[in-house]
């Protein structure tokens, strides 16, 4: 029978196992976290064939394996407690280098949100109480087998098994607390619902699979100079997130500008239920969020549940359409025609209301002008004329990391770094092209394209031919990107491939010269695949 001073050290061990296992699993939480808290949809991504993060769990669990089996049976001389710790320290060694080589894995790393906390708390105590059982059970084992080495292997070695089950360790954690999580969820929400029911401001719903933000963005700038409006931050776009954007003392604006996600079926009737929209813009539909709804028509069915809501709606050229009943606006009643791009920025005429006015803007890019054009077509249909429209839009700023230009000693970066979709990321490059000097791009490919994804990437991989020098990050994304460039003639002298954003950056810092321009599209995607 086990004393109560072998309670004591099994209790220990597995304590300073949780303590250095969690920290390994901030990728699988930070996944965890965007696919909002779903186990399901976070165990199926990480199950997905090919997955880089999965093939390192499992290198990481064969490291510890041999540390602590070679620490432990090292050391089995000097008593099984000794040999135990010197095995700890190992395991302790190995999972500091697996931390620290994913210090730049996820663009958008785990938050320690509230709910984060308490979910990271769990997962500790689930690991805990799990080492702890381990510990205990094989100690029984290795006393019935009675070797000294039995004894030491059986009480070192098994821990490092636990990142095999770290996925549904954090699934098992995440479903512990859906009793406290989903109540809590729920009264926040209804708290926002009630906030926007009650306030007499307009409510405007911003949907598509691209160009969300930047319409949001725009339609802001030129609401101001006319009214007072409220829109959700960055990319706040779930029920949570616009939620959150809800002051508990109620709204104080004439217009509230909601911008509004989904990656499934069901995801925008819930933001409808409870933003409540009058008006809605329908930016366009193209293959993003491809692999969680399955096909196009899918995506457009999603997005068209907005348009079939709101009372009015403005609808994209490539989303044409969706609610022909209800738009006031669509794709052939607006327009940014006789599009020139610089580097100085685009030039354009906004057809508008039956008139047409040439305006400039410093945002570069094609896509900036359509988006404009988009936004323009809101605010004409909540008030604004055309000519108060075309005053302000010399002024709108661009969306940070959106083809945002950055000037540094002499170099032009183009900063594309947020999640890109097809049509801006080929913008993106061909606006890269109008600049003099060498010309540069990083990328890791294209995400979220599900079975398009390879042809979409071999497509990307095909426009960067004729740049002086192409930086591929990554593992296996990078391999259609690298294919399509190479099968459209691009040159294999100037292609590199680096594992990390920091690596991509050394690599330039010696290829960079004052006048030359890079191009950062896409950054790294949000989830390793």
């Amino acid at each position: 029978m086990p004393t109560y001073e072998i309670y004591l050290i099994v209790a220990a061990h597995a304590i300073a196992i949780a303590c250095l296992l969690l920290p390994t699993a901030l990728p699988l939480l930070g996944i965890l976290q965007q696919e909002g808290y779903s186990g399901r949809s976070a165990m199926r991504w990480f199950y997905k064939k090919g997955n880089i993060l999965r093939r390192r769990y499992s290198l990481l669990t064969l490291a510890l394996i041999l540390v602590t089996g070679i620490l432990s049976l090292c050391f089995s001389f000097a008593g099984i407690e000794l040999s135990l710790l010197v095995a700890t320290v190992g395991y302790a060694g190995i999972c500091a280098l697996f931390i620290y080589s994913f210090r730049f894995a996820l663009k958008v790393p785990f938050k320690f949100t509230n709910r984060g906390k308490r979910l990271y708390g769990c997962c500790f105590l689930l690991t805990a109480a799990i080492a702890f059982g381990l510990g205990m059970g094989l100690f029984f084992a290795a006393d019935a087998i009675g070797t000294r080495i039995a004894h030491t292997l059986l009480r070192s070695m098994p821990p490092a098994l636990l990142p095999l089950i770290l996925p549904a360790l954090l699934s098992a954690a995440n479903f512990c607390l859906k009793g406290y999580e989903v109540p809590h969820s729920r009264k926040f929400l209804k708290r926002a619902k009630k906030m926007l029911g009650m306030s007499p401001c307009i409510k405007v719903g911003i949907t598509g699979s691209f160009g969300k933000t930047s319409v949001k963005h725009f339609a802001k700038a030129l609401l101001e100079t006319k009214f007072k409006v409220l829109a959700t931050p960055a990319s706040f776009n779930t029920p949570l997130g616009i939620a959150r954007c809800v002051p508990k003392e109620g709204l104080d604006c004439d217009i509230f500008l909601a911008e509004m996600g989904a990656r499934q079926t069901g995801d925008i009737a819930e933001l409808c239920d409870m933003v409540c929209p009058e008006y809605a813009v329908v930016t366009g539909i193209c293959a993003q969020h491809l692999e969680t709804f399955g096909s196009i028509a899918a995506i457009a069915r999603e997005k068209g549940v907005l348009a079939r809501y709101a009372k009015h709606s403005v609808i994209g050229s490539t989303a044409s359409g969706l609610a022909r009943e209800n738009s006031l606006l669509e794709g052939r009643d607006f327009a940014a025609e006789n599009i020139v791009c610089t580097t100085q920025g685009t030039d354009f005429d906004l057809v508008l209301g039956g008139e047409k006015k040439r305006l400039h803007t410093a945002l570069l890019g094609r896509h900036a002008a359509e988006d404009i054009a988009l936004a323009a077509a809101l605010c004409f249909s909540l008030g604004m004329t055309a000519e108060e429209i075309a005053a302000a839009v010399p002024s709108i700023k661009p969306v940070p990391h959106r083809l945002e230009l950055w000037e540094k000693n002499g170099l032009h970066i183009l900063d594309d770094s947020y999640n890109s979709n097809v049509l801006g990321a080929r913008d993106a490059v061909e606006t890269l092209k109008l600049f003099e000097g060498k010309k540069f791009v990083v990328t890791p490919g294209l995400v979220e394209l599900g079975e398009l994804e390879e042809k979409e990437n071999a497509s990307l991989g095909a426009t960067f031919v004729g740049l002086d020098g192409v930086i591929l990050v990554g593992e296996t994304l990078i391999l259609a990107v690298r294919q399509g460039y190479l099968d459209a003639g691009g040159d294999d002298k100037k292609l590199t491939v680096v594992p990390t954003l920091k690596k991509a950056q050394e690599a330039l810092a010696e290829e960079l010269s004052a006048g030359d321009a890079v191009l950062f599209l896409n950054d790294l995607p949000d989830k390793f695949l």
